[in-house]
């Protein structure tokens, strides 16, 4: 989109993703200015028809239209553009070389082997393009960085979530595995795979070639769970869940008040000092349980019942209030709460952009700000086959 600005402006993207890996990653390289145009089959990203959906407004939108995309596919392809072609068809596969003639990067999420099925393989395409940067998100990889055992199988984030280790360390106990509630499986792999576009395209300034960028949600997952792998390494113990609590510093966890829950983190002695003497108990600083993080994960049961004591008094605005900022501390917030955040507010992070339905969505907004080429508009995400298969820079399209 042109008057989206943004850092990236003049880099051209082809989306051939689908569902939340993909499409998140290549939203973010759009957010920051890239002309993504999202290539689609005829039946359209399977994401557009998963909800929620809103009914038409008024008499003068179909539900067709209305039910076009959901909000789930609203949501992470935002300021792209959309055409439609067929990669069986050997006609479309013709159109799509030429899009890829025009483009710097090229992203899709396809299981292993179906883009060779298509003619369409890295190999193929960076000898038509050397400059090309080529980036895949599997859900175990690709087999040319690593052969994986499970490289064949297909993956979704609470796949990513349960192999990758994170789901090991949720929840109350081992007895009762919890995955995250946000789709991280999916979403910190798409993260990684935009920071890996973004430094091959570094590598085409510096020499002009282009790379295959790899990503795994596998991988991914294991690399943001990272904790785990060293204290088994260092402890020979096998991390468990603990729930809201953290098994190497203390306190920091959730805290009971009157009315909710608080998260509190004074993991440093001087934190925990101040922690003390906002609770009126500063003698409990220089109990010798309590005196040293080390200690306090030992005898954790009695720093959070102690600190509960307090808190329980009060409710969670008064804890709040009281801690000031003295104290890293923060509301357990639910998204009816974050929608009326002042924080949310001075931040943008969260954007209103018309829906087909002729209603407007909130969405959230652009966590990555910069001083001198900010995001200065946001488009909805596009409807299914909406522009013509070129890029901005073509002459015709708008």
């Amino acid at each position: 989109m042109s008057d989206v600005g943004g850092p990236l402006a003049g880099v051209r993207v082809l989306d051939l993703t689908a569902v939340l890996s993909g499409p998140y990653c290549t939203m973010l390289l759009a957010d920051m200015g890239a002309d993504v145009l999202k290539v689609e089959p005829p039946s359209g990203d399977v994401a557009r028809r998963w909800g929620p959906h809103l009914e038409p407004a008024d008499d003068t939108v179909s539900i067709e239209e209305a039910h076009s995309y959901g909000g789930y596919f609203a949501s992470v392809n935002r300021n792209k553009r959309s055409t439609c072609l067929d990669l069986t068809d050997p006609a479309d596969v013709e159109i799509l070389l030429a899009l890829v003639d025009e483009a710097d990067v090229l992203v899709e999420n396809y299981r292993v082997g179906v883009m060779d099925r298509f003619g369409l393989s890295y190999e193929v395409l960076h000898e038509r393009k050397p400059s090309l940067v080529y980036a895949s998100i599997r859900g175990f990889g690709d087999p040319r960085t690593g052969l994986s055992p499970y490289a064949d199988w297909p993956a979704f984030d609470i796949i990513a979530q349960a192999m990758g280790g994170i789901m090991s360390i949720t929840g109350a106990d081992a007895d009762h595995p919890m995955k995250v509630g946000a789709g991280i499986g999916d979403i910190f792999p798409a993260v990684l795979a935009a920071c890996g576009i973004l430094a091959a395209l570094n590598h085409v300034r510096v020499t002009g070639q282009g790379q295959l960028v790899d990503v795994g949600m596998y991988d991914s997952v294991l690399a943001l769970t990272e904790r785990i792998v060293y204290q088994q390494s260092m402890t020979g113990k096998t991390p468990a869940p603990q729930g809201n609590t953290h098994p190497l510093l203390c306190p920091y966890g959730i805290i009971r008040t009157a009315d909710g829950f608080v998260a509190v983190a004074s993991p440093t002695d001087n934190h925990w000092r101040a922690l003390t003497e906002v609770m009126g108990r500063p003698h409990l600083a220089d109990d010798e349980r309590f005196s040293t993080n080390v200690r306090r994960v030992a005898h954790a049961a009695g720093v959070y019942a102690a600190v509960e004591e307090w808190s329980g008094l009060l409710t969670t605005a008064e804890v709040v209030t009281a801690l000031d900022g003295r104290v890293p501390c923060g509301m357990v917030n639910s998204a009816a709460q974050i929608v009326t955040d002042p924080h949310v507010a001075a931040r943008a992070m969260i954007v209103e952009v018309p829906h087909p339905s002729g209603h407007s969505i909130d969405i959230v907004g652009e966590p990555i700000k910069f001083s001198d080429t900010p995001t200065s508009a946001f488009h909805p995400a596009p409807l299914l086959g909406a522009d013509k298969p070129g890029f901005l820079s073509r002459e015709g399209l708008t």
